[in-house]
């Protein structure tokens, strides 16, 4: 039986498409991973995916949260403090701060007749540990054991 040369034609151009296929795809599979590194090296997210349904802000601002924070330590001239919140967290690119919700806290402070201890709170604020400084803001209240009581709307305390 002899064989056709057609037959051999047809297998070789089917042969020869099909090269063309792989070059193509396997193309185009190495950019769309290219793309994806490099997708992911531009936007500098940990994690790059292009599911809509995850939220990386909200990722992001709620690793380093903290409930029921608290916070004890004495300021420069050696008097205690004792601040706590709800809800305490930190930005990523500020370690030294952490953002308060609901904080209140107790502070003791020399003056010319003796120590005074101040009930203080508010509705939000912020305390660079660092530096010992403490931001309040928001129905700032401040009740001091020496009668003196503050009502404000935003409030420094350097501790």
């Amino acid at each position: 039986m002899q064989q056709s040369n057609r037959n051999f034609i047809i297998i070789s151009k089917h042969k020869r498409l099909t090269r063309l296929w792989q070059f193509f795809f396997t193309g185009w599979g190495l950019v769309m991973v290219a793309v994806l590194v490099a997708a992911s090296l531009f936007t500098k997210q940990i994690l790059w995916t292009p599911i809509t349904a995850i939220n990386m802000h909200d990722v992001a601002t709620n690793q380093f949260k903290i409930t029921n924070a608290e916070f004890v330590g004495t300021d420069k001239d050696g008097n205690p403090f004792k601040i706590r919140a709800q809800t305490g967290y930190q930005k990523f690119g500020k370690p030294d701060i952490v953002y308060l919700e609901e904080p209140h806290g107790v502070i003791t402070r020399s003056t010319d007749k003796g120590k005074v201890t101040d009930k203080v709170s508010a509705k939000t604020g912020q305390f660079n540990h660092k530096e010992k400084v403490l931001n309040l803001y928001k129905n700032v209240r401040v009740d001091s054991s020496n009668g003196d009581k503050i009502l404000t709307d935003e409030m420094v305390i350097k501790l």
